[in-house]
């Protein structure tokens, strides 16, 4: 990655570099991150979520409390594991967020000190922090204390204040409270950014959609290991013991609740995220909820009424079909984490999704995996019910037998037909086109006027970016560990290449191609680059952008760099 840190001119947003070719089939979105700001909707949506979150797991500690109450011990201990190991699974996760985020590391300080030391042009050396420049970035590192103050400088007031924290937020976490600290935390930062101006107030929306990147992983991670299970658990009791308690529907409402929110709000953020999708309208986002609301309540109505008769097949079944789907999602070759283990661990908690819905995990035209997988779910369903219904027992008069098939049925027809008029009238992208994929309207869409209003497909505006997994291709490129150099000007400035108009500003240049969509900007996952990145953005004078190399370009090397 080379972070021109220098202030001096770019090529206009308008423009598409010279080391990118043009592509006039690929037009940039009509509607970009850099306007975008923080919202009272946006405000009412991270409320609405805490909501969720409550009700969710007060209901499953209540409904078990009551299963305690009543001696019904193995559903109290069922409900329980259902919820605490998922919570201790995703709390873990998050303190080692915190931990990293937190953490002082040599990056950072010579992130800071290429900053100072370029926006200066104190010295005409190069600042290596690993080939000997031990001599230069001391000097950068001593003007950059101001911008980026550790422990180690600021005295005893400052280890104090660390050592709070660090109290505060292992306390959290022990309370099985880092979602709500990460809601509240996401919903003051997006405050701030609509209190402040510029550039403040772009400083906070970075931090902001990082802390809602942050929690809409960490709460579908929670909602399909804790929610879904729960939810089939407590349906399943309802369809054995005959009954149907007052809590046992509020547990049940609530995590199917929180299955959809999660999977609706997980996208949004994603698209929100990226400056080349337009984002999702909350109009979309509830027909999304409704979609899966209905779907999901479905498929788990089928598995209840299954595992309600044969327990020991369900087991073999939903192990055979998380195995299948993980298999196919590790054959379709994703690019979602940095290596190649994270990425095999990813596919299987993926995997565990396509147990229950659909969940987009590649680029590109997905009607006919799409198609698939609904065929597959339909099939599924249709055998689970016929086969409950056959084997029954004199339990269930045929009725109630009638009456569960007709709920599988309509409520799987209500969640198609809601997913139609998603992808039909309320997609970004634009309609479908005879059940094929998304139109492409963003080849249609002209391009603003105004200079700030659109990009080409390798820069972008806010937030920044990251670096795609380094593949065996890219190993041999030259990128040699974690190295700043800041290089000053040397002789006169090369002529312009652009005749257009450039703005003034520094940006970050990434050497990588950018991660293809529906993944997210690497910069989200590895917490390496997204710290030095807030380095580099905080020590600024002027909020950088980010770009990104075209695939089949060669390196260009700038004046000022920081290379990484």
């Amino acid at each position: 990655m080379a972070a021109k840190s220098d202030g001096a001119a770019v090529p206009s947003r308008t423009q598409i570099p010279a080391d990118c070719p043009s592509r006039p089939d690929r037009q940039p979105p009509q509607s970009l991150h850099a306007e975008q700001r923080y919202s009272p909707a946006d405000c009412c949506w991270t409320l609405g979520a805490l909501l969720v979150f409550f009700s969710d797991g007060a209901s499953d500690l209540w409904l078990a409390a009551d299963y305690y109450l009543r001696r019904e011990y193995w559903f109290f201990a069922l409900t329980l594991v259902f919820v605490i190991v998922p919570s201790v699974v995703v709390q873990v996760l998050s303190f080692r967020w915190f931990a990293y985020d937190f953490c002082d590391t040599p990056e950072s300080g010579t992130a800071a000190a290429a900053v100072v030391a370029a926006s200066s042009g104190a010295d005409t050396n190069d600042l290596n922090a690993k080939d000997g420049g031990e001599r230069g970035a001391g000097r950068s590192a001593a003007a950059a204390a101001g911008v980026l103050p550790g422990p180690a400088t600021v005295g005893r007031a400052r280890g104090c204040c660390r050592v709070f924290v660090w109290l505060f937020q292992a306390v959290v976490h022990i309370l099985q409270l880092a979602q709500v600290w990460r809601y509240v935390r996401a919903l003051y930062l997006g405050v701030q950014s609509r209190w402040h101006r510029e550039p403040e107030r772009r400083h906070y929306y970075w931090r902001m959609m990082f802390e809602s990147a942050d929690i809409s992983i960490l709460r579908l991670l929670e909602s399909f290991l804790k929610s879904a299970p729960q939810l089939v658990l407590q349906l399943s009791i309802m369809i054995i013991t005959g009954r149907v308690l007052p809590l046992q529907g509020l547990s049940a409402s609530a995590s199917l609740m929180s299955l959809a929110w999660m999977v609706a709000s997980y996208q949004k953020v994603l698209r929100d995220s990226r400056d080349d999708k337009l984002p999702m309208s909350y109009k979309a986002v509830m027909v999304q909820i409704l979609w899966h609301l209905f779907t999901i309540g479905a498929r788990a109505l089928a598995f209840a009424l299954f595992a309600s008769v044969f327990q020991l097949y369900f087991g073999i079944f939903i192990v055979a079909h998380w195995c299948i789907m993980t298999f196919w999602i590790i054959q379709g070759e994703t690019d979602f984490c940095m290596s190649k283990w994270e990425e095999i661990i990813y596919n299987m908690m993926v995997g565990i999704v396509y147990v229950f819905c659909w969940f987009s995990v590649r680029e590109g035209r997905t009607r006919c995996r799409m198609l698939t997988y609904s065929l597959t779910v339909f099939i599924e369903n249709v055998a689970l019910t016929a086969t409950w219904y056959l084997y029954r027992g004199p339990r269930y008069s045929d009725f109630y037998g009638v009456v569960m098939v007709c709920v599988v049925a309509s409520s799987y027809a209500l969640g198609t037909f809601f997913m139609f008029v998603y992808y039909c009238l309320l997609h970004p992208d634009g309609p479908v086109s005879s059940w094929g994929y998304i139109v492409e309207k963003q080849a249609a869409v002209e391009t603003p006027v105004s200079p700030m209003s659109s990009l080409p497909p390798d820069v972008v505006s806010s937030p920044p970016r990251t670096l795609q997994r380094i593949k065996d291709r890219e190993q041999g490129s030259g990128l040699d560990g974690d190295v700043f150099q800041v290089r000053p000007p040397r002789g006169p400035r090369a002529p312009v290449r652009h005749p257009s108009p450039r703005t003034e500003g520094p940006v970050i240049r990434i050497d990588l191609p950018r991660k293809s969509y529906p993944a997210w900007d690497a910069h989200y996952i590895d917490r390496r680059l997204r710290k030095t990145i807030l380095v580099l953005e905080s020590a600024a004078p002027v909020a950088p952008r980010i770009q990104y190399r075209c695939l089949g370009t060669p390196k260009e090397v700038m004046e000022y760099e920081t290379t990484v």
